[in-house]
């Protein structure tokens, strides 16, 4: 869980920018004048472009070694400048900031949080673009808040912030159950919506993993207790399981990316 909380205020950064454009520069201008004793730290800024699902796996992985109090702003935002609401969830003694569309959704899933929707445009930059909510929006709300503005200030409390099911597995028969690709790391190691806590009985009982033509009997400890270009299953250290290829890509191997299902059967 959370570190404890330090004198500095920190904010973090994850977005699907990239580093080639000064969109992620700006965003920390905007910061550096509001709250100029900010520690910004950025988790990710190679979200592929409008991929809310990976931007959600890198923020859930991120937040819990952050001390108390810090502020992260998720911007991976298909849907800027349409109707979809500007949000500041509570959670775990931290401030999430981002669009309503999912991309904080495994941080609040299933556990006790309070979301807001941000109206309080006194927060924002003069003159809000409506392509550019990161550096209008989000970034002066996170400032001002690591800054210490009260957060009941951004706006009310709301209920019908989205909820999205789709990142657990589902059960499709007494064996059977059916899940997805939730990310892919730069290894090309396929990590599944399949975590360690609830289906621990994969590294005790026999099992098949299905993905895409490739069915996989093995679980390895290490990367390195497979065969090079071995596929096997590894509970990786997001906790969830992950198909991997020792010193290869199991993405490329298998022809297989974000979203593609995977289904487990125990035996």
């Amino acid at each position: 869980m959370a570190v404890k909380k330090t004198g500095r205020p920190v904010i973090t950064l994850t977005t699907d920018f990239g580093v080639t454009d000064h969109y992620v520069g700006v965003m920390k201008g905007v910061i550096a004048g509001l709250c100029p004793d900010a520690q910004v730290v950025d988790i990710s800024h190679d979200v592929p472009p409008f991929e809310i699902a990976q931007g959600a796996f890198l923020v859930a992985q991120a937040w819990p070694y952050f001390p108390k109090g810090t502020v992260h702003v998720a911007v991976v935002d298909p849907g800027v400048g349409t109707a979809r609401r500007p949000i500041l969830v509570e959670a775990h003694g931290q401030k999430f900031i981002g669009p309503d569309n999912g991309v904080l959704a495994l941080v609040y899933a299933e556990t006790e949080h309070k979301a807001r929707e941000i109206t309080n445009d006194k927060l924002f930059l003069p003159g809000v673009s409506r392509t550019f909510h990161g550096r209008d929006i989000f970034a002066p709300v996170a400032a001002r808040i690591a800054a210490g503005a009260r957060v009941s200030s951004v706006g009310p409390v709301i209920q019908d912030h989205l909820r999205l099911s789709a990142y657990k597995p589902s059960r499709t028969s007494k064996r059977l159950w059916t899940g997805s690709v939730l990310y892919v790391d730069r290894f090309g190691n396929l990590i599944t919506n399949f975590h360690g806590s609830e289906f621990g009985d994969v590294k005790t009982r026999p099992f098949e993993v299905s993905i895409g033509t490739v069915k996989v009997h093995r679980m390895a400890l290490t990367f390195a207790d497979a065969d090079p270009g071995e596929v096997v299953l590894v509970l990786g250290s997001s906790g969830y399981f992950e198909i991997a290829a020792n010193q290869g890509s199991a993405a490329k191997l298998l022809g297989c990316g974000v979203g593609a299902p995977v289904d487990v059967e125990l035996f």
